[in-house]
């Protein structure tokens, strides 16, 4: 059997019985929601490995074919031609992971672990954009390139819904698990399955429904929010600020305007991007020092990344860079990506210098959801995060949600330290007098860290 690719075919037995199953705590009164023939977890411990010995052609009682490749060039192709009618977010185009893939997970030893689902006949029902993280203390099933993903979640066909009922979906799921656990070189500790929205498109994030069957499903720390757009700036910026805050930021602009020419620039020429970017890096690395952050720009293959995607051709369309210049002064920048009605704003910076006393970053944005209007975008979605700016331009909150998920005793061991973490973690983000608190002491570390 090749290196890059397994295959798991469907039949219409049920599944096996001696099946392995992931483990979590069942909460009380659930019992009775379990569906017997699923077979799903049942107690927390010991962690039970999904590893088997059998052959990764097995039957599969969930009547969808699986086949996952380890090489995205074997699935190009498909994935692409299957991307252009399926439902997905932005952050699963087939040109966005790959290029994460070849600069960030080649590096850091990440095996991509793409599996597509069939139907009995052969039509493309799903892909899981999932992949092995080899680092750290434990090898981890989690989604590709999903640091750098706002939002993760499968690309579905646009019948998925109609074909896959909930109990099939987590049939499927746990097939290709066992299927991952046969491959020697996909093997796994944890799962773990971050930033997954509600909705995939028009249709539920069937993930979500793991809940439904007692697989642990956690809020995320953070939501993500998203304004709705109509069709004139003036109206929409008439709605979103007062009075007064429109004539204080009247006022900055004005002073902004004394220091230089004030220019909005759609940034497309190839050096132009790349200068531009650079200075967007420069920007946020002085921040996060600021802030008392990481600079995840000093990551390996990060700024490599950036700088491919957006000068990339086969992206030109999907990734839009702007600034706002004053005179000679880029005094804000920006990263977007542009997708099915939706300008997704993922980086922006701003000058620290003497253009930072009057707000060249909410001018910039200013003329970026200005642009998203005159251009027929019908939402603006600011994506991850609870900054308080971002609750005054919107509408929409998505909430978002992480799947975690034991394989191994080691695995089990990190998942416990993981699950405490990450629910502290959301509770101090959502509680803002502790969040401006961390948020102040973090900052006063970096300062004395820099000493």
């Amino acid at each position: 059997m090749p290196q890059s690719n397994v295959t798991l075919h469907p039949s219409e037995h049920p599944a096996d019985e001696a099946a392995p199953r992931l483990a979590r705590p069942l909460r009380a009164g659930q019992g009775e929601a379990l569906n017997d023939e699923l077979e799903l977890p049942l107690s927390a411990s010991p962690p039970l490995s999904v590893a088997s010995a059998r052959p990764a052609e097995r039957l599969s009682g969930s009547g969808v074919s699986l086949r996952i490749y380890s090489d995205l060039n074997e699935v190009a192709d498909e994935w692409k031609t299957f991307e252009r009618h399926a439902d997905h977010t932005v952050f699963q185009s087939f040109d966005w992971l790959a290029a994460w893939q070849r600069h960030i997970g080649a590096r850091c030893g990440t095996i991509p672990a793409i599996v597509l689902g069939r139907d009995a006949d052969g039509e493309l029902l799903f892909i899981l954009q999932l992949a092995v993280e080899t680092g750290g203390l434990a090898r981890r099933l989690t989604w590709l390139g999903s640091a750098l993903c706002d939002y993760n979640a499968p690309l579905l066909a646009p019948h998925f819904s109609d074909h896959m009922s909930t109990e099939r979906f987590v049939l499927a799921w746990r097939d290709a698990i066992k299927l991952l656990q046969s491959h020697s070189r996909l093997r796994f500790d944890l799962i773990d399955l971050q930033k997954m929205p509600e909705a995939v498109g028009a249709q539920r994030n069937p993930f979500l429904d793991l809940q439904s069957f007692n697989f642990q499903i956690l809020p995320h720390p953070s939501g993500a929010y998203v304004a709705n757009l109509g069709s004139d700036w003036e109206e929409f910026y008439k709605e979103k600020r007062s009075s007064a805050t429109r004539k204080k930021e009247r006022k900055q602009l004005k002073a902004l305007s004394e220091l230089g020419e004030v220019r909005f620039v759609d940034v497309r020429e190839r050096d132009a991007i790349a200068g531009t970017l650079d200075t967007l890096m420069a920007q946020k690395s002085r921040a996060f020092a600021k802030m008392g952050v990481e600079d995840f720009f000093a990551r390996p293959g990060y700024r490599e990344f950036f700088l491919a995607a957006a000068c990339d051709p086969a992206m030109r369309e999907l990734i839009h860079v702007s600034r706002l210049d004053v005179g000679t002064t880029p005094a804000a920048t920006n990263v977007g990506l542009t997708f099915r009605g939706c300008y997704y704003l993922i980086l922006s910076s701003y000058d620290d210098g003497e253009v930072s006393r009057f707000g060249p970053g909410r001018a910039h944005l200013h003329e970026l959801l200005r642009h998203a209007i005159e251009n027929g975008f019908q939402r603006f979605d600011f994506t991850v995060g609870d900054e308080p700016y971002k609750r005054d331009w919107s509408d929409v909150e998505l909430r978002l949600y992480d799947h975690l998920a034991a394989a191994t005793l080691r695995g089990w061991l990190i998942m416990a330290t993981a699950t405490a973490f990450r629910r502290t973690k959301r509770y101090i983000k959502q509680t803002p007098a502790l969040w401006h608190a961390f948020s102040k002491a973090r900052a006063m570390a970096g300062m004395l860290g820099k000493r």
